[in-house]
């Protein structure tokens, strides 16, 4: 059935739906909720699998194929970067202007966002042979203003998916399951776009993504639909800034150290694996596969937990769990690829409590603050923006610290790679007990009613 038809829930808002329990989001538990949640979901594996390329294959791709100079190269990936952090909160805002006119307008802004995505993607992995002639400068501002575009493209798809979820509402376990069928799709994602471009080559990934991006935007556009915005607050989508509400800001502050001290090692595995380990080649996709692959496999797992526990207790479980995994590879050393394959696994289990349950505790939070139907967006391009900075934080904390105390790629004096297991071991767990004892004190010891400061009112505009 195609839920854009269904007329009776559009005509509950918000407000009114929390108090009789009739949120979109009941609908991802019990009979059909495979319908819901792939139908909001699927959307997530396509935006997963573009990344990889963006992020991972296109400085690589740049350097080989077109001879790219390394500092040159870095400096655009850096200013694009840097481009798309600073545009998230805006977006974010947008995006609420958007949902404020309909759900239509967000699925029409996506829909163009997924099809400058595709063509930004093919643009930047084959960039036309009049630009490569024209030579370095050419080609690199080429690849820098074209990933601009393809980055702002996939922050609005992004955010407005994003949004569109945090909009269902729905009890802990409800929002959980919201999250953890669009994390566990994008899961399946990387794992899909890690092994497309070795095997089939550049241009079937490309393709392949452009069919994906296809279909996911297909099923969100059937997808379950959020409830309107109270109609007080329909024109009310400015407000004072997400940053001065504490609660967002605390709840903030855990997700970003929690994130730095996940992107540390994903800045540091691949030089502990060929230094540290001095594993084969060959097993190199072996340790990132079976991270994934459990962290998929977990979410179930957790989501039961969540029924038990609550979110915020069971985020505290799987930080707990990662701090006692990963911990160990400090431990490691030449030919112990072994061991590190059960790390990964462990670590990949832990994982899945990054993926499913800080998004769902934010649009818990969001319900609670009074800002539901009314300024998802605004949050979430914070949000977003805080996600991308954990992986400028890490590379500009981890690969300073490896530099200062003598550790450089190719090394095997044991001093230096006794500083690379520091890094890659032991400084995520020193973050990742930080984050745990900021989720225990800033959000699950406050009371209920305490964490929360209202909104200030707001004015309708004339």
């Amino acid at each position: 059935m195609n839920t854009l038809s269904d007329a009776s829930p559009r005509s509950r808002t918000p407000s009114e739906a929390a108090r009789d329990g009739t949120d979109p989001a009941a609908r991802f538990i019990g009979h059909g909720a495979w319908r819901a949640g792939l139908g909001y979901g699927l959307l997530g594996l396509p935006l997963a699998f573009v990344a990889l390329p963006l992020y991972v294959v296109l400085p690589n791709h740049y350097a080989r194929s077109f001879a790219a100079p390394l500092a040159a190269l870095g400096a655009v990936l850096l200013a694009a970067r840097l481009f798309d952090a600073v545009l998230d909160p805006w977006i974010g805002r947008w995006v609420d202007r958007l949902f404020a006119r309909s759900h239509r307008a967000v699925l029409g802004a996506g829909a163009v966002a997924a099809a400058v995505l595709a063509l930004g993607l093919w643009g930047l992995m084959f960039p036309p042979e009049a630009v490569h002639a024209a030579g370095t400068v050419v080609l690199l501002s080429w690849a820098g203003l074209l990933m601009a575009l393809t980055y702002t493209a996939y922050s609005i798809a992004s955010v407005a998916h994003q949004a569109w979820g945090a909009r269902l509402g729905g009890s802990e376990p409800q929002r959980s399951r919201v999250v953890a069928w669009r994390e566990g799709l994008a899961l399946v994602g990387v794992l899909i776009a890690a092994v497309l471009p070795g095997t089939l080559g550049l241009g079937a990934t490309v393709g392949a993504f452009a069919v994906l991006l296809a279909l996911g935007w297909w099923a969100w556009s059937r997808s379950v639909v959020p409830l309107a915005g109270d109609s007080v607050h329909r024109e009310v989508i400015d407000g004072r800034s997400p940053l001065r509400q504490p609660a967002f800001v605390r709840l903030l502050l855990v997700f970003v150290v929690n994130g730095t001290a996940s992107a540390v090692p994903a800045t540091l595995v691949l030089f502990f694996v060929q230094d540290r380990l001095q594993a084969p080649a060959a097993l190199e996709p072996a340790f990132l596969g079976l991270y994934f692959l459990f962290a998929a496999l977990s979410l179930p797992l957790w989501l039961r937990l969540v029924g038990r526990i609550g979110l915020a207790r069971s985020w505290l479980v799987g930080m707990a769990l990662s701090i006692a995994a990963f911990v160990w590879t400090t431990t490691l050393g030449t030919g112990d690829s072994t061991a590190f394959l059960i790390i990964c696994a462990l670590s990949g289990i832990a994982l899945g409590t990054d993926l499913a349950l800080p998004g769902a505790l934010l649009t818990g939070l969001l319900g609670e603050l009074g800002e539901r139907g009314r300024r998802e967006g605004a949050y979430l391009g914070w949000w977003n923006f805080a996600a991308k900075l954990n992986l400028a934080l890490a590379a500009g904390l981890a690969l300073p610290l490896l530099a200062l105390f003598g550790y450089a790629p190719g090394a095997r004096d044991e001093a230096a790679l006794q500083s690379l297991s520091i890094a890659y071991g032991l400084l995520p767990c020193a973050l990742k007990l930080l984050a745990a004892a900021g989720l225990y004190l800033l959000v699950i010891r406050r009371p209920a009613a305490s964490p929360l400061t209202a909104p200030t009112p707001l004015k309708a505009h004339p």
